[in-house]
This record gives C-alpha cells, sequence and structure tokens, in this order.
C-alpha cells in the first residue's frame, strides 16, 4: 500500500474478512488506496485506537468498519474521529445479522455512522459510498464513477435483452448452470 491512505477499513474479527474483500476489490476497481486492520472494540480497545490513529497520520478520508453481533466497532471508530465513517453489518445466525444491522444504524446524536446492506451487497456499497464521499473532490474518481454505474446500467439492459430473446423459462434455466 502507498503511504497515503484514502480509506482505512477496519474488521472486528478475522472471520470477517471475506465479506470485507468485496470492500477491497471495488476500492481497488476506484484505483483508492486503503489499510486494513483487525480490530476488536470490545477486547482490544487499544489497538483499535492506535490504528485509527495511524489511518489519521496516514491521511486518510474515509473509515469503514465491519462488525457482527452486537457491531460496537463503527461506532466506536466514530466516537474517535470526525471523519465519515461507514458501517458494514455482517452476517450471522438467528438473530445475529439483524442485531448488528440495528446497532450500527442506531447510533446516539452527534456520533453518526452511514450504514450499508448486510454482508456483501453492503461491503460493495461501503466502497462505493467512500469513493462517492471522496469524489467530491476529486474529478477523476468522479468519472470512474460515472463509468462505474454505466456500467451496471448496461448489464441489467443485457439481462433485459436476454430476457426477452429467451423467455423466463430458458433465462432461469440458464441461471441453475
Amino acid at each position: 500500500m502507498s503511504e497515503k491512505t484514502d480509506v482505512a477499513i477496519v474488521v472486528g474479527s478475522g472471520s470477517d474478512l471475506a465479506v470485507v474483500n468485496e470492500t477491497v476489490k471495488t476500492l481497488k476497481e476506484f484505483g483508492l488506496s486503503y489499510s486494513l486492520n483487525v480490530a476488536s472494540a470490545h477486547r482490544t480497545t487499544e489497538h483499535l485506537k492506535q490504528c485509527i490513529a495511524g489511518a489519521h497520520s496516514s491521511g486518510v478520508k474515509v473509515f469503514i468498519a465491519g462488525a457482527g453481533m452486537a457491531a460496537a466497532l463503527p461506532g466506536v471508530v466514530a466516537s474517535e474521529t470526525v471523519l465519515p465513517v461507514i458501517g458494514i453489518p455482517m452476517e450471522g445466525k438467528n438473530l445475529a445479522s439483524m442485531d448488528s444491522l440495528f446497532s450500527i444504524v442506531q447510533m446516539p446524536k452527534g456520533v453518526p455512522v452511514a450504514t450499508v446492506a448486510i454482508g456483501k451487497a453492503g461491503a460493495i456499497n461501503a466502497a462505493v459510498l467512500a469513493a462517492q464521499i471522496i469524489a467530491i473532490s476529486d474529478d477523476s474518481l468522479k468519472e470512474k464513477l460515472v463509468q462505474y454505474k454505466k456500467k451496471q446500467a448496461e448489464a441489467v439492459i443485457k439481462e433485459d435483452l436476454k430476457l426477452q430473446k429467451d423467455g423466463i423459462e430458458k433465462y432461469l434455466e440458464e441461471l441453475k448452470k
């Protein structure tokens, strides 16, 4: 990674890395630099504070924090910075996914955390949202976002053309392959 970091990513557990890898891939697609740390809000508070301080000293513009269960990590990060924080609720068993979502979304006044979808979609959206925030002052990144959205639209049109050509039964059958 370069010494200057655009986005600092923190996860509460190594088990979150498979999901957050989607964030990393998307940030790379936009040409954004990142740091990535495992730091628990409950078990390694001093290490977390060091990660946040290190990110600040590297010029970070946005934090992304992924956490499951009680999901305190994004809120703790937000309590330690004035920079934007995006929380990714991790998937879990039983009510854990909803617990994560509600824990991140229901922050007290004055400690905002932008919250995205649970799991992989949220991990990708966190990177896109970080890029959008940074693009406020970066025209080349703004153009990359325009192209990203255009590519998404083209993929949907392509799907519709296939559906119109093949019909629903053949379309669904091919999805199973």
